[in-house]
């Protein structure tokens, strides 16, 4: 059997969406989607509903917290509302839109493999 890490990125990234749809009984759309899944998962306050700035907030936790895997956030504080905050730690890689997503799709997936 194929380990699934030994799949191009576009395999590994169909087998999550799969899965989580298996899990949550609903297909992200795209890596927002998905980054802001983490965002709430790492919000912790369970699922409700949220502002338009506050769904942007949440991608923003699920970027940092993804790329806190490889250094490039740090963990700061909790506010006092329970909303993590992160501090840039080193400069992201330079590339297109494409290198970027490809970038955040690998920790993405790095991040399920420890959920």
């Amino acid at each position: 059997m194929i380990d699934i890490e030994d799949q191009p990125l576009d395999i590994q990234w169909e087998h999550l969406l799969q899965s989580l749809e298996d899990t949550i009984g609903k297909r992200p759309a795209d890596l927002n989607g998905v980054l802001f899944l983490i965002g709430v998962q790492e919000l912790g306050q369970g699922a409700k509903r949220f502002t338009k700035e506050q769904k942007q907030d949440l991608m923003h936790i699920g970027i940092c917290k993804v790329l806190s895997l490889s250094s490039y956030y740090l963990f700061e504080r909790r506010d006092k509302d329970g909303w993590p905050h992160y501090t840039l730690n080193r400069a992201l890689p330079q590339g297109g839109i494409e290198k970027q997503e490809a970038l955040l799709k690998m920790h993405v997936i790095e991040y399920f493999k420890g959920v």
